[in-house]
């Protein structure tokens, strides 16, 4: 069998070149075929690139999830050119060569395999954040698993993915559209691991740098539920979030930019709607994260 295709999105703002040169260098090295890079600048020009690496400007930033559909469509419809994509935040890098032959090896064995998410690590101290975990139980970040979720900047998707079920929601700009793409990915049969073999260095942050996070976060989660979720699920979901919201004591201006945006999530439209099945649920459930927390 001849080996698996490999392609890599890069989405970036433009204003971290180093980093991406740093980033680009890393994939080049990776063993095995070539793997065929496609950075997409977000409504930013894009510094000078090594050669060979293609390149996409878009004339305002899309968000997230828009810009990396349209690396994905720059492969093909549904990424058809090759069988695997890489989507690699800008100022990661790969310190491994072996990344792409494990993701090929992973996806040849396992014909249920869709998502593969990377661990993502400190290139200082080595440390794996919690929240970089995809599962409930996180405490040990070394212990590979399979998973409901996976990671936005530091994954590997089989192709065939997205041309069954679709690329990301374009008009959630920012947040939870990785989970979006997985429950549908989990419903049409696919798996989806977290390997803390496959690792993916960058610098440790808060999530909350982002002016719109709160806003964002809770608009996308109240139609990721009214997208996703079987009717009875939706306020069950909803409602163990808004609990756990209030149980974080997040400051006045947070918690109004947050309640601003889940009211947003009932008013505006959520694209459409294709509540999974009730066996989605119970596998959920079974792999440890039931689709109400």
């Amino acid at each position: 069998m001849s080996a698996m295709k490999v392609g890599a999105v890069v989405l970036t703002m433009g204003n971290r070149p180093e980093e991406l040169r740093e980033l680009l260098d890393s994939v080049a090295k990776q063993d095995g075929d070539p793997v065929e890079v496609v950075v997409v600048g977000n409504g930013s020009p894009l510094p000078a690139l090594p050669e060979g690496v293609r390149t996409i400007e878009l004339p305002e930033n899309v968000g997230i999830p828009a810009g990396r559909n349209v690396g994905i469509e720059a492969f093909g419809p549904g990424g058809s050119d090759v069988d695997v994509l890489l989507f690699l935040d800008d100022d990661g890098l790969l310190p491994g060569t072996d990344t792409a032959e494990l993701c090929r090896r992973a996806f040849a064995d396992d014909p249920e395999l869709g998502i593969i998410s990377f661990r993502i690590a400190d290139p200082d101290t080595g440390v794996t954040q919690r929240r970089h975990v995809p599962r409930l139980r996180a405490s040990d970040p070394l212990r590979s698993s399979r998973v409901t979720t996976f990671l936005g900047g530091a994954n590997a998707v089989r192709t065939t993915v997205f041309q069954q079920v679709g690329g990301l929601p374009d008009d959630f700009f920012y947040a939870h559209e990785e989970t979006d793409l997985a429950w549908r990915a989990l419903d049409a049969g696919w798996m989806i691991d977290y390997r803390s073999d496959m690792v993916l260095h960058h610098p440790t942050t808060a999530p909350s740098r982002h002016a719109v996070y709160h806003r964002m976060v809770a608009r996308n989660r109240v139609w990721l539920a009214r997208r996703n979720l079987p009717a009875l699920l939706v306020p069950v979901y909803l409602g163990v979030w808004l609990l756990l919201t209030l149980a974080r004591r997040p400051s006045k201006t947070a918690l109004r930019a947050w309640f601003g945006g889940f009211r947003e999530g009932w008013k505006t439209p959520c694209g459409p709607r294709r509540p999974m099945k009730w066996r989605t649920v119970w596998r959920l459930t079974r792999l440890g994260r039931p689709p109400v927390i």
